[in-house]
């Protein structure tokens, strides 16, 4: 299994994980759920009208982390976003509902991976695994 597809089972093990950015020298983190692995690249989502959006445009070095059980990761890198409509077309497959809320309100879906990143598995009280992604 690759690395990136190790961070792509955990986050479906977690279901809701969050995503962490900065609005100037404040941090921000929200829940997010979706995540697609798509070709060797693990995407990520949110309306280009979100702060999120401008966050990470703003400022690309974001975390993810997520809880599954007693083990947490933590997945950094820097966000790189995408203009692809074959990757939209797979999004509107997986959330469907989701994206008809954002054409009848006329919203952009904003996608976007982790570049240069790292990840790391951890207990409680210990480093499980740690790797780059």
């Amino acid at each position: 299994m690759s690395n990136v597809e190790k961070v792509n089972e955990f986050l479906d093990k977690a279901k809701t994980f969050y995503f962490l950015t900065t609005d100037g020298t404040q941090p921000k983190g929200r829940p997010f759920g979706f995540h697609m692995l798509v070709d060797g690249k693990l995407y990520f989502g949110c309306g280009t009208f979100k702060n999120v959006y401008k966050q990470l445009v703003a400022n690309p070095k974001v975390e993810v982390l997520a809880l599954a059980g007693d083990e947490f990761l933590r997945y950094d890198g820097q966000a790189k976003v995408v203009k692809d409509d074959a990757l939209l077309a797979k999004v509107r497959e997986i959330m469907p509902q989701i994206m008809d809320i954002y054409d009848k309100n006329g919203w952009e879906m904003g996608l976007f991976y982790l570049e240069k990143g790292h990840a790391e598995i951890r207990g409680m009280l210990d480093l499980i695994e740690e790797f780059p992604v």
